[in-house]
């Protein structure tokens, strides 16, 4: 840095006054003198003020009457004015008024600040350089600062004022170092780093330079490193986990990153979570095969801002989004609903990347509709149509295998239209020949499947005006509905043979008058088999109607359902028999067997209103049994009384009475189980004394 640039650099109106500890002193340099010759420093006017001391009491001593001789002479030669002691007086009082008046002055009077700008540096001396330096150090930029290193750092290493030099040089080097770290605390790396390197390279500080700047940069390193990862979970929608890295900003020795940057990434991942909910919604309307639901998923990923982190993602499912619609048209195409698709394809919204496909899905759409009329002008306008496809274009092939295929159509489409027209005759000489022109037509045209279809059908035509008089025959027999009669009308149909058009309705009518058939021929066995229940023999009335039940015939399900409920009736009577013999024993095994036995009489069955009847006769007769045995024998009385079932009139006061005896008999301390928590199976008499 020349003078004359650290001369342009300063202004009077950009210097400001030094604080007090960098003011300069403004006394001359060491080593100068006053003009009397006598040094200016206090050490040297001491030094010489001393040496005239010893230098007066070094005088030789006169003798007094010397000494007054010698004063006489001289006031003799003195002017009368001067021997005047008032005039001594007033003189004697205003040298020392005046002395220390001019002492106080030159004291109070400080030399005027040197003006920086102008002065001329290769002659000014280092106090100058000091002062000016000083101003400039305190203005704390690094350009100032490094004007003020440079003004100082060329003064000579053995310059008595070094070590002030060398402290100044020190504190201005670590001043730009501090301003270097505000950068970076600011979030300007590049500044800090170019800042810190501007530190000259002889001084003490510039030796920290490097490692400071390595450090800036690991901590750089660090919170880019926690950035990006925080980023890349967004990318996996990850929030939870994009929420924690950010988390660690805050940890980094760096302001920016941990407040600005931090701020910054929170606000993207709050976004991005909220417009991460609407892809998600988005995508799962997208996978349903309703077009509304898919619409809907374009119109949330579009709502999502183009400054969203997952503003691009939106951008790229939304093309998908449209091609699922365009998959759900050719649904329609693929069963040849060409209106239904040309709608579905026209709801869907500008894509950019996906117009050019919807566009031609709609012209081959089109097409197709005109080919599917199935006339010759039909099938031209859809050669025109499909051949505006560009050869650019994705569909450009299919579009010519389309043609194609029309072109060869037509031919044959003027077959079949012959042959329908041929066929709308509706007699058999019209029709077998709409037959014979349809097969004209190639498997290999794409007519073929059209064409064999309306053959099937102009072939059923044919076999019902054949047929038909075979079942009107039939129908006109079955009328007398007698066995013979209807056995004939199924000779009759049966000349319908299998494969045939009408050969299902012939068996409908066929299978009808079977089971009329079969119902003549087996009502007389089952009206004697009830005839024969109804005289109580039920056995020999089961066996006669099993007969028709087992063999599959038209009342076969009639005569089940009685042989049902014979056997039902025999085993109630089996069952109330045995109940009644069983209860003649009288003892209380007998008379609950009996209840079991009595309890399987079915509530549809006559007998059951007796069964009730008797088992409650034998449920009271239980309950006396066991009180009698409760004279002797608790546990047993018990045993009994738990053979009473449930629903039979005696069963309450039965367990009434157990409660009782069983608090008879358990000791206070042991818990008396509810009724609520026995066991529904009745344990033996023993196995109640066991227990006890």
């Amino acid at each position: 840095m020349t003078e004359r640039d650290i001369s342009d650099s300063w202004s009077p109106a950009r210097a400001r006054k030094p604080d007090q500890n960098t003011r300069l002193s403004r006394t001359p340099e060491v080593g100068t003198t006053q003009p009397s010759g006598v040094p200016t420093t206090g050490s040297n006017f001491k030094s010489v003020m001393q040496q005239q001391e010893n230098n007066t009491e070094g005088l030789p001593i006169k003798k007094d009457s010397e000494k007054s001789f010698y004063i006489s002479s001289i006031t003799d030669k003195l002017p009368r004015w001067m021997k005047s002691w008032i005039l001594w007086s007033i003189v004697l009082t205003l040298i020392p008024s005046g002395i220390g008046f001019i002492s106080m002055s030159m004291l109070l009077k400080l030399p005027s600040a040197p003006n920086c700008p102008k002065i001329f540096w290769p002659l000014a001396s280092a106090s100058v350089r000091l002062h000016c330096a000083s101003l400039a150090a305190s203005k704390q930029n690094v350009n100032d600062l490094l004007q003020a290193i440079a003004l100082v750092r060329e003064l000579p290493q053995d310059h008595p004022l070094r070590g002030q030099i060398n402290g100044l040089l020190e504190e201005w080097s670590r001043d730009i170092l501090r301003l270097a770290d505000q950068s970076f605390q600011s979030g300007n790396l590049e500044e800090a780093i170019a800042t810190a390197r501007q530190v000259p390279e002889d001084l003490e500080v510039r030796k920290i330079v490097e490692e400071q700047i390595s450090k800036w940069q690991s901590i750089w390193s660090k919170a880019e490193e926690i950035y990006q990862g925080s980023v890349k979970e967004l990318g996996e929608r990850r929030w939870q986990s994009a929420f924690m890295l950010s988390s660690k900003l805050l940890r980094v020795n760096n302001k920016y990153w941990a407040t600005t940057k931090y701020d910054e990434l929170n606000n993207i991942i709050v976004t991005a979570r909220e417009d991460g909910d609407k892809l998600y919604k988005a995508e799962g309307l997208a996978k349903s095969r309703s077009v509304d639901n898919v619409l809907a998923a374009i119109k949330l990923a579009n709502s999502i801002n183009a400054d969203s982190y997952l503003y691009q993602k939106a951008q790229e499912l939304i093309p998908e989004f449209g091609r699922k619609i365009l998959e759900l048209a050719q649904a329609k195409i693929n069963r040849r609903d060409a209106d239904a698709a040309l709608e579905i394809a026209r709801q869907i919204p500008p894509i950019a990347s996906l117009q050019s496909e919807i566009d031609d899905f709609i012209v081959l759409g089109e097409a197709q509709r005109s080919a599917w009329i199935g006339t010759v002008s039909g099938l031209e306008a859809a050669i025109s149509q499909a051949q505006q496809i560009d050869a650019s274009r994705e569909v450009y092939e299919k579009a010519q295998q389309l043609i194609a295929g029309w072109q060869l159509e037509i031919e044959d489409v003027s077959r079949l239209e012959k042959a329908r027209t041929l066929a709308s005759q509706g007699t058999i000489n019209d029709l077998t020949a709409a037959i014979s022109e349809a097969q004209m037509i190639p498997n290999s045209n794409p007519r073929a499947s059209e064409a064999r279809q309306e053959m099937n059908r102009w072939r059923g035509q044919v076999e019902s005006i054949e047929d038909r008089p075979y079942l009107d025959r039939a129908e006109q027999i079955a009328l007398l509905d007698d066995i013979n009669s209807l056995q004939a009308a199924i000779a009759e149909a049966s000349q319908v043979r299998s494969g045939r058009a009408l050969h299902s309705e012939a068996r409908k009518k066929i299978s009808t008058w079977t089971a009329k058939v079969q119902r003549i021929q087996d009502q007389p066995y089952l009206d004697q088999a009830r005839i024969i229940a109804d005289s109580g023999d039920l056995n020999t009335a089961v066996r006669e109607a099993q007969k028709i039940a087992s063999s599959g015939r038209a009342l076969a399900s009639e005569a089940q359902t009685a042989v049902d409920s014979w056997q039902e009736q025999i085993r109630a009577r089996e069952n109330w028999r045995k109940a009644r013999e069983v209860a003649i024993t009288g003892t209380p095994e007998a008379l609950a067997e009996a209840i079991r036995l009595a309890d399987r009489v079915s509530n549809r069955n006559v007998l059951r209103m007796d069964a009730n009847v008797a088992i409650d006769q034998w449920s009271q007769q239980l309950l006396q049994m066991a009180r009698s045995q409760s004279e002797f024998d608790i546990p047993k009385s018990i045993a009994t009384a738990r053979l009473i079932p449930r629903g039979s009139s005696a069963y309450r006061d039965a367990q009434e009475q157990i409660r009782t005896w069983r608090q008879f008999i358990l000791p206070r301390i042991s818990p008396t189980p509810s009724l609520e928590s026995l066991p529904e199976a009745e344990p033996s008499p023993s196995s109640i004394s066991d227990g006890l």
